[in-house]
């Protein structure tokens, strides 16, 4: 009888590209990365950067900023343009914060100050490595399902299309949008997508701080800091260490709120009140407001240097006005969420009141109107007058002086069929200068053309 014997094969180790023109630098991240389990390909120039890339596969690519042949930030461009899975961290020299914005916007994952601390780096891996969509051992793909944003109007597709990308990297980024657009939606989406989903989420109203609580609430206190603090007590930063503080309405925040935040975001560090030494925290900031920043900053209520930290990238959350075409499912969504099994329906003559109404509010608004109107409905219906829409939209009982007795519908339509003929004609009917002109995004003109019949 013959006995085979079967040899385990060992896991193929995951493997790093260092790119530094710093012997002690390399030594220093192939020993770190080694201790890790992870092998490390070290090389001095960007020309053999990217004949590594090309011979080999990786897991993860640190480089520096200052290349003899070039600059890091030409690597990060060319890893984004031609290897888009493949996660890139820059290491920047101490202060030059604005190097690691720039390469943060070309593409790159994270950012290293030097001098390279080692707990901050085996951190940064760590994330990298765990990004969805990189290959496990088992040569797998790692699946993460990542709730959606519901609708399918452009504006919508787009925003998913860039959450996607977003989330994959450590970049600040900023929401722009009405109230009621779902802005913290968005943030948790990011969240949910990215390296730090499996750590928490904290989200913070920075409207509701009184402002002499800001810095302990901020940032934590330590037993005797004040009268009250009977014990130490964390901040929004070490509760979501490891994973994304989302700052609501961050243009609220006081001035001097402004300074210290700014320092935290720079250093990655914060000191509690009372406390004499700095922590390190590891927290991605996903800040959001109603409010254009840079008007904010224009108007010298903010910071511009904050600004430029935090809106690394801009993602901006589309009114529900503007994606009328996905109110069936939204309104489908929300009533099969909080209306019982065989609910009310509602009819047809109130979904064209919704489709006619403003929605100042958005879809919170929707939301809370289909709610009420799921309380008053008396029969299996959502009829209008469950709705409780004020007048115009459902039932107009006043007619402006030069409507000249029609009804209130199609006098609203004739005012905007001749602002829109009258932009178009100012513009040389250049649809996207006639939308700007307008203050309504090109996809929104596209739809109130259709709707009013000025396409031909």
């Amino acid at each position: 009888m013959t006995v085979r014997v079967e040899r385990r094969r060992r896991p193929r180790l995951q493997r790093v590209l260092v790119v530094d023109d710093e012997e002690d630098i390399r030594l220093l991240l192939a020993l770190t990365l080694g201790r890790m389990g992870l092998e490390s390909t070290c090389v001095g120039t960007l020309e053999e950067a990217r004949s590594a890339l090309q011979a080999n596969s990786f897991a993860l690519c640190l480089t520096d900023m200052r290349l003899p042949d070039g600059s890091g930030l030409e690597l990060v461009t060319l890893i984004a343009e031609q290897y888009p899975e493949l996660p890139c961290a820059v290491i920047t020299a101490h202060g030059s914060m604005e190097n690691a914005v720039e390469a943060l916007k070309a593409g790159a994952f994270d950012y290293l100050a030097k001098p390279v601390s080692v707990e901050p780096l085996r951190a940064l891996v760590k994330s990298a490595l765990s990004l969805p969509g990189q290959t496990s051992e088992g040569g797998g793909a790692v699946q993460i399902v990542m709730p959606q944003l519901i609708g399918s109007s452009e504006p919508i597709v787009q925003a998913r299309a860039l959450i996607a990308r977003i989330a994959r990297s450590q970049a600040p980024v900023h929401i722009f949008g009405e109230s009621g657009t779902g802005k913290e939606c968005a943030a948790r989406l990011i969240h949910a997508g990215g390296a730090r989903a499996a750590h928490p989420f904290v989200a913070v109203n920075c409207g509701a701080i009184p402002d002499n609580l800001m810095e302990s609430e901020f940032f934590g206190y330590r037993k005797g800091a004040f009268t009250g603090a009977d014990s130490d007590r964390p901040g929004f930063f070490q509760a979501a260490q490891g994973g994304t503080l989302f700052l609501d309405e961050i243009g609220d925040l006081p001035a001097m709120m402004q300074v210290k935040l700014l320092r935290v975001i720079q250093e990655k560090k914060v000191r509690p009140v009372g406390a004499t030494l700095e922590e390190a925290v590891d927290v991605r900031i996903v800040s959001a407001t109603h409010r254009r920043l840079r008007q904010l900053v224009d108007e010298g209520r903010f910071r511009s240097d904050l600004y430029f930290r935090l809106n690394v990238v801009e993602l901006h959350m589309p009114s529900l006005r503007d994606c009328r075409e996905d109110l069936p499912l939204l309104v489908e969504h929300i009533l099969g969420r909080i209306a019982a099994s065989g609910g009310p329906k509602i009819s047809h003559a109130a979904m064209a009141a919704l489709s006619r109404y403003p929605f100042p509010g958005n879809v919170r608004e929707l939301e809370n109107i289909l709610e009420r109107a799921l309380t008053l409905a008396p029969g299996p219906e959502i009829d209008v007058a469950d709705l409780g829409l004020t007048p115009p939209t459902t039932l107009p009982t006043a007619v402006p002086s030069d409507a000249g007795g029609e009804p209130l519908q199609e006098y609203l339509d004739r005012v905007e069929r001749e602002a829109i003929s009258s932009a178009l004609q100012t513009t040389r009917y250049n649809r996207t200068a006639a939308a700007k002109l307008l203050g309504v995004t090109f996809r929104s003109l596209r739809y109130r053309m259709e709707r009013l019949g000025l396409n031909d």
